[in-house]
This record gives C-alpha cells, sequence and structure tokens, in this order.
C-alpha cells in the first residue's frame, strides 16, 4: 500500500527531519530558560527582601539594644579592690599592713580568638611582663568562663615591667593593668599560724563565692586572716572607664569608692608572742630540735595571749604570690612548717593530764585529800608490770601531782590495792567536761578534736577488748588518749579560774570603717562541773610541783607559779614529747601557759621548763612590773 523508497530519497529525509527537529528545539527552549532565569530572580528577590527586612527589624525595633550592647562592649568597670582591714595587738600595734601595687590582667573578650593568636599573646605576655608561664595558662584555661570578668596574669609588676606594658600595649591585646593592695606581715615567721595570711583565689573559692569575689581578688588563708574574712575583706569600688578595640582605657567616666574593711583588735599580745617564739626557737636549736608550741590563755575571759606554732613560715612569700617551687618546698619539708601545732597538733598529753584526773577521783571519792598511796617503783598485775618513772615512796594528792606519781594515779584512775578506781566511763567523763575530745571552738579555722577512747571503740575498731592496762594508760594521759595543747591548757585554765571552761578567743574588738568599735565578748562553754574545793586541792598540788616537785626551777621567779610537768611516749620506736603546763600568779591567775617540745629521733631531751621560765620572767617584768631588779 505504501509502496518502496528508494535509499537516496531515506537520506534526504533523515535530514529533512533533523533540520526541522533542531529548530523545533530552539523554539521550544528558549521559553524554559526564560521561565528558569525568571524563578532565579524571584528567589533572589525574595532572599533580598528578607535581608533588607532583618536589616529594618534590627535598626528599628532592636537598635537600641544593639547599641546598648556596643557601648557595653566599650565602657567598663575594673574593680578597685578594697584595702583590707588592719589586725592590732592588744595594746594596739599594727601587725600587718597595706601596700599599694600594680597588677596586670587578661580581659578575655579583648584578646585574640584564634588560636594562633592567642599562643602568641601567651608568649608576649611571659616575655614582656615576666609572668609565670603556669600562671598565664591557667588564666587562659579559665578566661572561657566569663569573656569579660578580668583574670589575673601577675601581681606586683615592677616598675620596669610596667614601662615595658605601656610601651609595647598594642602587643598585648586583652591585657590591661590595675591598680592592687597586697599584705605585708612585718613578723611573718612568728605569727605565721596566729595571723595565716592573704593569697591570691583559688578557682574553687572563686566558684564557692556566690559572686563575692573576682578572680582577681585575694582572700584569707589560714588563722585569723581566713577566720575573719567577711570582716576584713570590704567591699570593693570600680572604675567607670572607656576602651578601644584592644580593651585599653581611652577615658575616665567616674568611680565608686571602695569601702576598707574592718579593723581587728586581738588579745594576742605581741611582746609576749615574739617572745614566746624565741624562747622556744632557742631551746629547740640549742637541743637540735625543730618543732614545738607555745599557747598563752588569760584564765579569767580565755583570751589567748600567744599562739606559736614552730616552725614558722614567711607568709609574706604567700601575700607576694608563692612560686610553685617554693611551695613544693614547704608541703615537703619533713619539719612540717605550715601545720599549725598548737591548734592542730594531737600528742598524748602524759602527766598534764593527771590534774583532771585528782578532781575526777576527789568528785567521785575514789580517795580523798589525804589518801596515801605508796610508789615502789611499779605495780603488777599478772604477768604484766605497769611502771613509775621513779620510785616515789607514799604520797597524798598533792605530792602525787608535784611528784607525778605514776602508781598514785594508776591506782585512782583502774583501781588497785584495795582502792576501787573510777574505770574509764567517769574516766571519759571527768575528760570531757575539761574539754578534751572536743574542740574549744577558737575562733581561727583548723582546730583539731582530739580523742577519748573507751571499750566500745576498742572492740569496734580494734576487735580487742578493753584491760586493766588501758585504764592505767588513760589515767596518766597515754595509751589511745590525744589532745591539742590548746586543749591542755583550757583544761588547767578551768582549774586556775575555780571552775569556768571558757572558749579561747583570738579577736577582742572589731572596728568598722565609720570608727565604731565592737567588743567581742567571752564565751563560757561550761561552768560549776567541778567542786571548787577539790579544784583548790588540785592547786595546791600544781603549786607544789613548782616548790618541791618537778619544776623547781621556777622559784627563782618574782611571783608564784603553780603548774604540771608531763612526758609523753608514742610510737614504737623510744620518742617522748615534752609538756609543761602552768598559770600564774597563783593566787590571783592572769596568765597561764603551755610549752610543747616535740620529740624526734634520736633525741630524748623534753625539758620544758625552761622555756615556760623565759616567758614568765619576761612577762613578770614587762607586762606586771614586777621584779624587774632580779636578774634571771
Amino acid at each position: 500500500m505504501f509502496g518502496k523508497i528508494s535509499q537516496q530519497n531515506t537520506g534526504e529525509i533523515d535530514d529533512a527531519v533533523l533540520t526541522v527537529t533542531e529548530k523545533d528545539a530552539a523554539k521550544i527552549e528558549w521559553p524554559l530558560r526564560r521561565e528558569l532565569a525568571g524563578r532565579y530572580i524571584a528567589v533572589a528577590v525574595v532572599i533580598l527582601a528578607i535581608l533588607f527586612g532583618r536589616a529594618a527589624y534590627l535598626t528599628v525595633f532592636q537598635g537600641e539594644k544593639y547599641a546598648a550592647m556596643a557601648r557595653e562592649n566599650s565602657i567598663r568597670q575594673i574593680p578597685v579592690p578594697a584595702p583590707r582591714g588592719i589586725i592590732y595587738d592588744r595594746f594596739g600595734e599594727p601587725l600587718v599592713k597595706n601596700t599599694p601595687s600594680i597588677g596586670a590582667v587578661l580581659v578575655p573578650f579583648d584578646a585574640p580568638k584564634d588560636a594562633v593568636g592567642r599562643d602568641n599573646l601567651r608568649e608576649r605576655i611571659v616575655n614582656i611582663l615576666h609572668a609565670d608561664r603556669e600562671t598565664v595558662d591557667a588564666a587562659f584555661r579559665f578566661a572561657g568562663n566569663n569573656p569579660l570578668t578580668p583574670v589575673p596574669l601577675k601581681e606586683k609588676l615592677s616598675q620596669e615591667e610596667a614601662i615595658d606594658f605601656y610601651s609595647r600595649r598594642k602587643d598585648l591585646p586583652g591585657v590591661s593593668l590595675y591598680k592592687t593592695v597586697y599584705r605585708e606581715y612585718p613578723d611573718g615567721l612568728i605569727f605565721s599560724h596566729a595571723l595565716g595570711y592573704e593569697g591570691k583565689i583559688t578557682e574553687d573559692e572563686f566558684k564557692s563565692g556566690d559572686g563575692r569575689y573576682l578572680p582577681t581578688d585575694m582572700i584569707g588563708k589560714q588563722g585569723v586572716e581566713k577566720g575573719y574574712e567577711s570582716d576584713l575583706r570590704g567591699v570593693r569600688g570600680y572604675d567607670r572607664v572607656e576602651v578601644d578595640a584592644l580593651g585599653q582605657v581611652k577615658k575616665s567616666l567616674g568611680s565608686v569608692t571602695p569601702v576598707p574593711g574592718n579593723d581587728l583588735f586581738l588579745n594576742i599580745d605581741n611582746g609576749l608572742q615574739k617572745k614566746a617564739y624565741d624562747s622556744l626557737q632557742a631551746t629547740l636549736e640549742s637541743k637540735s630540735l625543730s618543732r614545738g608550741a607555745v599557747v598563752a590563755l588569760d584564765p579569767g575571759d580565755g583570751s589567748v595571749l600567744a599562739l606559736v606554732s614552730v616552725p614558722g613560715f614567711d607568709n609574706n612569700l604567700f601575700s607576694e604570690g608563692i612560686s610553685s617551687a617554693a611551695y613544693q618546698s614547704l608541703i615537703n619539708d619533713e619539719a612540717k612548717p605550715l601545720f599549725d601545732r598548737a591548734i592542730a597538733g594531737t600528742y598524748a598529753p602524759g602527766s598534764t593530764f593527771k590534774p583532771v584526773m585528782a578532781a575526777a577521783a576527789l568528785s567521785e571519792h575514789v580517795i580523798d585529800e589525804r589518801t596515801q598511796i605508796e610508789s615502789k617503783g611499779s605495780i603488777s598485775i599478772g604477768n604484766f608490770t605497769f611502771g613509775d618513772w621513779r620510785v616515789n615512796g607514799f604520797t597524798d594528792m598533792r605530792r602525787a601531782i608535784a611528784v607525778s606519781s605514776d602508781v598514785y594515779f594508776y591506782s585512782v584512775g583502774g583501781g588497785y590495792g584495795g582502792i576501787q578506781g573510777l574505770g574509764i566511763n567517769r574516766m571519759k567523763d571527768y575528760a570531757s567536761r575539761f574539754g578534751y575530745g572536743t574542740k574549744t571552738g577558737i575562733d581561727v579555722p583548723g582546730e583539731a578534736d582530739g580523742f577519748l577512747a573507751d571499750p566500745e571503740w576498742k572492740k569496734r575498731v580494734m576487735g580487742e577488748p578493753w584491760y586493766i592496762g588501758d585504764d592505767y594508760h588513760t589515767a596518766i594521759g597515754q595509751g589511745f588518749t590525744t589532745a591539742t595543747p590548746l586543749q591542755i591548757l583550757n583544761s588547767v585554765t578551768a582549774i586556775a579560774n575555780g571552775g569556768t571552761l571558757y572558749v579561747p578567743h583570738v579577736v577582742s574588738q572589731v572596728r568598722g570603717a565609720d570608727g565604731k568599735t565592737v567588743a567581742i565578748p567571752p564565751r563560757v562553754i561550761r561552768s560549776g562541773f567541778v567542786n571548787p574545793d577539790i579544784l583548790k586541792v588540785v592547786r595546791e598540788g600544781m603549786r607544789q610541783t613548782v616548790t618541791e616537785g618537778t619544776a623547781q626551777p621556777l622559784n627563782a621567779l618574782p611571783l608564784p607559779v603553780a603548774g604540771k610537768t608531763g612526758t609523753a611516749q608514742f610510737g614504737t620506736g623510744n620518742k617522748t614529747d615534752g609538756w609543761f603546763v602552768s598559770f600564774a600568779p597563783y593566787d590571783d591567775p592572769k596568765i597561764a601557759i603551755i610549752v610543747l617540745v616535740e620529740a624526734q629521733e634520736g633525741n630524748e631531751d623534753y625539758n620544758t621548763v625552761p622555756v615556760a621560765k623565759d616567758i614568765y620572767d619576761w612577762y613578770f617584768r614587762e607586762r606586771l612590773g614586777v621584779g624587774k631588779e632580779v636578774n634571771l
């Protein structure tokens, strides 16, 4: 029907078809391209409209907000630290002083944001300001917490370092100088533990400060500086300034004056503190020893007159910014100079515990003041022998205290030879009444509790029953009993004053920035817990310690002293701590003193009476005006 088409005709037809198809395709593609371009244009118009709309929104509706943010980035409040309150001794002599200084800080917002820029800035800070690299690295780590919070880089810039900073400030973007005040301690070693020190706030202290502190702040560490931190620190002020893009100050816009911290007046006698330190230090050095403590209290109200721990440390090192090497040296020192032996050291009280046991035995009618007990040098229970330090013969209560008869106190504590004995429960009860086993509550931090054992504790902890030997050891201040020098002295002040146990207090008055002074009254822990007549007998025994007992060198003093010597062996070696606790004048006590010489391996010279004698001699002459014509 269609017939056949020749090969030649077929090629012509293909060419025609091809020609028609290209033309038609061109006619079809052009509208498509134009439609696609239109879509692109439409999308672009929409995007531009959104951008212009957003810009208009930010300008019209949010303009003031972002303008304020820009102003805040250029206007800063530079904190001005408040002068820390001054600490005075009981006679108004300053024990610290504040010295103005210049420090360097990093404001993270103004520092380079890239890692290379920040690393370069680190190096320039170290090289130009001679800052400690560890401190600088720590500052950059801390910087991410709050970009506008200044982070300390270096304290106490020298004049040359400050000049270098100002000549090269463009090389130190984000670094600024600020006014600061650091603490100086004229007698750092002598008052190191009593005053403590002011040091740079740590990251943990900053985080726990509830917004009260800045990373640049100094804060009290140890002693009075820490115990009265809230009184001493004051309220910081501010300098309001305008800064440039590098964070450098361009113009001052006013300031808020800081409010100084409160001043403190201590009960501590500066002269007595120095005398106690010097006497103890000299005695220790003469015996090739290095560790001890002296505490002095007023028996009438618990005022702390001296608080000495040897060895001490220079607290100026901390206030000026102690180096890592210097701090490690203190930490690694075997003598532990940072450890406050006076209030935190716990030791067996030895025979200084016997006056308390005497009061307990008389109160419980285990014996009376005339009861005679013979010491032949030891007593034996079964296969066990409990020795005395010498044969003391027959002694009553007063003489037993004076010559420190162990056999006498074995008998009244644990029972022997027809004497029933107190037993551990009553011994612990009376020791607790006199303040053993519990913190005294002194108004400086770091005090230890001490320890009083009982059968339940021994069974629970050691898995052993309580033996008669444990009673004997407890009665003479050995065994498991431990106490701080402050606790032992405080128990004796209650004997000296007739039966009142006070909270020892270092600070006597607080003076505010307005000049008003508030006195800190004495606080009583308990009173009337032992009959005054019984305490009179104990005092008489302690007086005999000086007149005819183990502390007779004190008879040379111009005023009467009562006291109790003590030695306490501990550990597996032959190490013995030496004690002397006392009060004077005997008939009207104004001061009570305890001296500790801490044992060291290979040294058995633990006589502490000469230290007390030297201190009393000074105190009687200089403070009580007695005996100046006598040369001891």
